[in-house]
Order: C-alpha cells, then sequence, then structure tokens
C-alpha cells in the first residue's frame, strides 16, 4: 500500500520536474518515486496478479494429451500426403 507524501519544491524545480516526468511519458509522483527508489536502491514492487491465468485455455490439458495430438496429427499429414483414408 502506497503511503501519501506531499511534499515543496522550488518553481523552477517543480517545472523542471514536470517537464522531464512528461518527457518520460509519466506523472510526476512517479517520476519522483523512481528517484527515491533509485536513491534508495529499491527495486518497484512486483504485481504479478495480471498475468496470472493470462494462459489459462480453459481447462484444455495439452501437456497431458500431447503426445496422442502429435500421433493424430502426423497421422493425419501421412494420410494426405499418400491419399489414404
Amino acid at each position: 500500500m502506497m503511503q501519501r507524501t506531499q511534499i515543496m519544491l522550488d518553481p523552477e524545480e517543480h517545472r523542471r520536474a514536470q517537464e522531464k516526468a512528461k518527457d518520460a511519458g509519466i506523472s510526476l509522483a512517479e517520476y519522483i518515486r523512481r528517484l527515491v527508489r533509485a536513491d534508495l536502491d529499491v527495486s518497484p514492487p512486483t504485481d504479478i496478479s495480471s498475468i496470472i491465468g493470462i494462459g489459462d485455455s480453459g481447462g484444455s490439458n495439452i501437456a497431458k494429451y500431447k503426445d496422442e495430438y502429435i500421433g493424430e496429427a502426423i497421422e493425419a499429414d501421412w494420410m494426405r500426403k499418400t491419399g489414404k483414408r
């Protein structure tokens, strides 16, 4: 959970920081967070919840039946090439 912090910047520092953040395509808050992390040598928190389940096949189990699937594909290819059905 993030902790809210308020800081005061010199107007010129604020303008330049906003410009740097804009050039990087990030918010001023994210720019400052990155500076603090870099100074503290801290890696940003990794939230993997957005990728959990991304490869969910909806219940198929390809790994369990892969040999059978490969065999069927080889047989179908052989039948197609030889004209046998």
